[in-house]
């Protein structure tokens, strides 16, 4: 990625003679949630709290659910689980309304029995499913799905592709998707097995188009609320909304969403060859902490307006906090992504890299105007490039006795 725009600015930033800085690759971070039987381990008491203490079971974080039915699909607000498989599938030609209402069906109550811990009815390894782990499964429906559903994508407000950026280079294998299953739990193998049940439920309807499967940290290895950290090393999802104060730019007011999956290659290798100081002005945040480089604490806001004792700015134009920043709080949107980290090939250490998932109610208004200030302008592009791309609506969740897409497809 060297040269692009014409400007060697990784070369510039090497021996950490630039002033530069941005703000760290932004998703959610991830909190610990209290298990049946007791707190979940670093979420609360544990065995070395004090005597007489509670102290979580061994198997604590295994018996922990996350409620399926609701007004909004779980798996958005969610406090992000350690493991994650992205699901992308195709229609088969013949799939119309009817066929996807059969779909939903099977798929509503399979996702109902796996998050509760209870096995599906066709569910071959039953003894899989007996440990939830806060599994969910979230729901999406792309251009496809929607017109056999005999919907005006116009209806739901939601844009069938992203524009085109410059930065791009997407791949097929990474992109689009007529249907997406979003799948998370706190165990790598619970997610496993929920993929496999549910693709297998999906043979007479869809084929599977990509997989794409990311990790957090594992439950109790930071104290709950830490902001999570992507393979850059840098604190990754500082500038989340408050999901308690910010409920309208996630959510609509029938309870849909829309989902981004954008597939960013990073490269590692040539990271490797920029110095601390360098990283740090690159992205505008101390490694160790998260703090702004203008000073504070990791959640302060960084002063743009900041100079040095030379008469520059702290916070250089092409910095990434610079180009992600915005005092207009209709862009801002939930980030929820997981990193990945695949077998390398053609002679590189790494093929490592962030799933970067964002929820928001209005793609278009909240999420496009952010992403083209970094084409434009963006110092990470040097070591960062989307590959994969794809846009979904997220329906509403289920209600008692209703299935997923209820709101489109009736039932």
């Amino acid at each position: 990625m060297t040269g692009r725009r014409g400007l060697d600015r990784r070369s510039f930033l090497q021996g950490g003679a630039a002033a530069l800085g941005g703000a760290a690759l932004a998703l959610g971070g991830r909190e610990l949630v209290e298990a049946a039987g007791g707190p979940v381990p670093g979420g609360g008491a544990t065995a070395g709290g004090a005597p007489g203490a509670p102290t979580a079971p061994d198997d604590a974080v295994g018996r922990a659910t996350e409620g399926f039915r609701g007004t909004r699909q779980a798996g958005v607000a969610t406090p992000p689980q350690a493991s994650a498989a992205f699901v992308a599938l195709d229609l088969a030609g013949d799939v119309d309304r009817a066929a996807l209402v059969r779909l939903m069906r099977i798929w509503t109550d399979d996702i109902e029995r796996l998050t509760s811990g209870r096995a599906p009815l066709a569910d071959t390894e039953a003894e899989l499913a007996a440990v939830p782990a806060r599994l969910t499964v979230t729901v999406g429906f792309g251009p496809a799905a929607l017109a056999a559903a005999g919907v005006d994508e116009a209806s739901v407000s939601w844009p069938a592709a992203l524009p085109p950026f410059g930065i791009d280079r997407l791949e097929d294998r990474w992109s689009g998707g007529d249907l997406v299953l979003q799948v998370c739990a706190d165990d790598p193998l619970t997610v496993a097995h929920a993929v496999r049940l549910l693709a297998k439920d999906a043979r007479s309807f869809a084929e599977v188009r990509w997989v794409q499967r990311g990790f957090r940290r594992a439950v109790g290895t930071t104290p709950s609320g830490t902001t999570m950290r992507n393979l850059m090393g840098q604190v990754d999802g500082t500038a989340n909304p408050h999901l308690d104060v910010d409920a309208n730019l996630i959510w609509r007011e029938d309870g849909s969403t829309s989902m981004v999956v954008r597939r960013i290659a990073m490269n590692l290798d040539t990271w490797d060859e920029l110095d601390r100081d360098g990283r740090e002005k690159a992205v505008g945040r101390r490694l160790d902490t998260g703090a702004p480089l203008t000073g504070g604490t990791e959640h302060d806001e960084v002063d743009l307006e900041a100079e040095d004792e030379h008469g520059l700015t702290v916070v250089a134009p092409f910095a990434h906090v610079r180009r992600a920043r915005t005092d207009d709080r209709a862009q801002r949107f939930l980030r929820r992504g997981y990193n990945y980290d695949d077998a390398p090939s053609g002679g590189a250490v790494s093929d490592s890299g962030l799933v970067f998932v964002t929820f928001q109610a209005d793609v278009e208004a909240q999420l496009v105007p952010v992403q083209r200030r970094l084409d434009e302008l963006d110092l990470l592009n040097e070591w960062t490039t989307p590959v994969g791309s794809a846009v979904f609506w997220v329906p509403p969740g289920a209600g008692s006795g209703e299935i997923l897409g209820q709101s489109v497809l009736g039932g």
